[in-house]
């Protein structure tokens, strides 16, 4: 006889979709894309009606749809996945604050967050957690945000978050001690803090508060498996729609806990899933747009430039790195990989192409750097949590600029521009993005004060990405493999 408390259900999830809307044809088949990972979602529901599907953050940037509608875009076709929920990610916030709060009114799907709020009364900017009933059970959503908005958004006087994971850890003590009287069976914190912020928060929460299970994002984590922490499970599913991560759950609704579970990462594919037509003539409305704009030609590279990893030189981050440099006749330029968000681009590079590979649209500003404090920088960005593959910021440089670090003794061992070793008194020009130069400290281990002592931090250029348009279109045939500007020694 069937146990009547123990009830069945599918919890799908994705994270740092990135307006991977449109599927890639591999092996004459297509995977991922929105239309396929709706028909996937839809299939899991009818096998299971019990079945609820959710994203933790990101679901912007990375598309020329994405930046052409500011978003906008990205919310309807998300509308027509229907999620349950969805956590604020740190990329939510690149087009403002204010243009968020205008995208959730678009949304016809609950945008959870609760550690976002205005800083003079306290007052959320979004709902910190959503109840779900279905299937005689009630889950209990909570949204926690990762601190990188906190820096986007400093500017912005009025907003605040809880950045330390000890307060999030409080914070959902709080929420979940306000529901305790609802008869929640099953408590979902959808995260995007990456994975190891996810394990610290795990950690620090109080079994009593009887969280279930932890569904992150922002470090693009590719799992066989969940990991346990404090007894509970935490999962991501990579990033794009390539994929899904899929929780098969047995829920004790009598004693309001996870009984068990069953998880896998599913392909999104032809074979796994039906296309969803109604999705796809949303993505064409839109598509039949940019078409027009960013199908024209910038330039065409020497070969096609490759961007393989975030924490090392690239031959397609050395390109990028030196054009901005050579535009704006900098010594040095430092050019983010986080920034550079395709793994490869060219030969033929259209601007649908560029827009894609570099979706921000921040101002280029210069500072003033000394030898001594560069060679802190570098010390602070090949750090061993950055070179194990920590969600860190790296950074890659322009040509004259060559620097050894030595691992084992924590020191930048060398450092020579245009083949002279760098005195710690000399003063080299230095351009960052404007993110990077309003957080400094975080990115580079260095004050802006510190800095601003040489003389101003000025800015040079209102868009990168328009300067790189100018200047690829301008300079054909750029590129060449990764020449070794960057050079680890010492240690494993």
């Amino acid at each position: 006889m069937p146990n009547k408390r123990i009830k069945r259900l599918t919890l799908l999830h994705s994270n740092d979709l990135h307006g991977d809307f449109l599927p890639e044809e591999i092996d004459g088949t297509a995977v991922g894309g929105v239309s396929l990972l709706s028909g996937y979602v839809t299939r899991a529901t009818e096998e299971n009606p019990d079945t609820l599907y959710v994203i933790a953050g990101d679901m912007f940037r990375g598309s020329v749809i994405d930046a052409e509608y500011r978003g906008i875009s990205t919310v309807e076709i998300v509308n027509m996945l229907a999620p349950d929920a969805v956590c604020v990610g740190n990329h939510e916030t690149d087009y403002g604050v204010a243009h968020l709060l205008f995208l959730e009114k678009c949304a016809r799907f609950p945008i959870l967050c609760a550690n976002l709020h205005v800083t003079t009364n306290g007052a959320r900017l979004f709902s910190p957690c959503r109840v779900v009933k279905i299937g005689g059970m009630k889950v209990l959503f909570i949204g926690i945000l990762t601190e990188e908005v906190l820096a986007q958004t400093r500017s912005e006087k009025l907003i605040g978050a809880f950045i330390d994971v000890g307060e999030a850890a409080k914070e959902v003590g709080r929420i979940t001690g306000a529901y305790r009287a609802a008869d929640i069976d099953l408590t979902v914190l959808l995260t995007h803090l990456g994975l190891d912020a996810d394990r610290e928060l795990a950690a620090r929460l109080d079994p009593a508060w009887g969280v279930d299970l932890i569904l992150g994002g922002h470090s693009h984590t590719f799992m066989k498996e969940p990991e346990t922490v404090n007894g509970i499970p935490i999962a991501q599913a990579g990033f794009g729609s390539k994929q899904i991560g899929r929780f098969d759950l047995r829920v004790d609704t009598a004693e309001n806990r996870l009984a068990s579970w069953e998880w896998r990462l599913d392909p999104v594919n032809e074979r796994t899933a039906s296309r969803d037509p109604a999705v796809e003539e949303q993505i064409r409305r839109f598509k039949s747009v940019t078409d027009q704009k960013y199908n024209r030609v910038v330039t065409r590279l020497r070969k096609r430039l490759t961007h393989p990893a975030r924490n090392r030189e690239t031959e397609l981050g050395d390109l990028l790195a030196e054009c901005v440099r050579d535009a704006m006749d900098l010594d040095v330029m430092l050019f983010a990989s986080g920034g550079i968000r395709t793994s490869a681009l060219g030969p033929v590079v259209t601007y649908s192409d560029l827009t894609e590979c570099f979706p921000f649209n921040d101002a280029l500003f210069m500072a003033k750097v000394t030898g001594e404090q560069l060679r802190r920088m570098f010390v602070y960005m090949l750090r061993d949590e950055a070179l194990d593959g920590g969600h860190t910021e790296f950074y890659q440089i322009s040509d004259g600029l060559r620097v050894v670090y030595d691992r084992a003794k924590k020191e930048a061992v060398s450092l020579t521009f245009d083949g002279d070793e760098v005195e710690n008194r000399e003063i080299l020009t230095v351009g960052l993005a404007e993110y990077h130069m309003r957080n400094l400290e975080t990115c580079l281990g260095i004050r802006p004060e510190e800095l601003e002592r040489n003389g101003k931090i000025r800015l040079i250029a209102a868009s990168i990405q328009d300067l790189l348009d100018e200047y690829l279109t301008a300079n054909p045939h750029l590129g060449h493999p990764a020449d070794g500007r960057i050079s680890v020694i010492g240690g494993e």
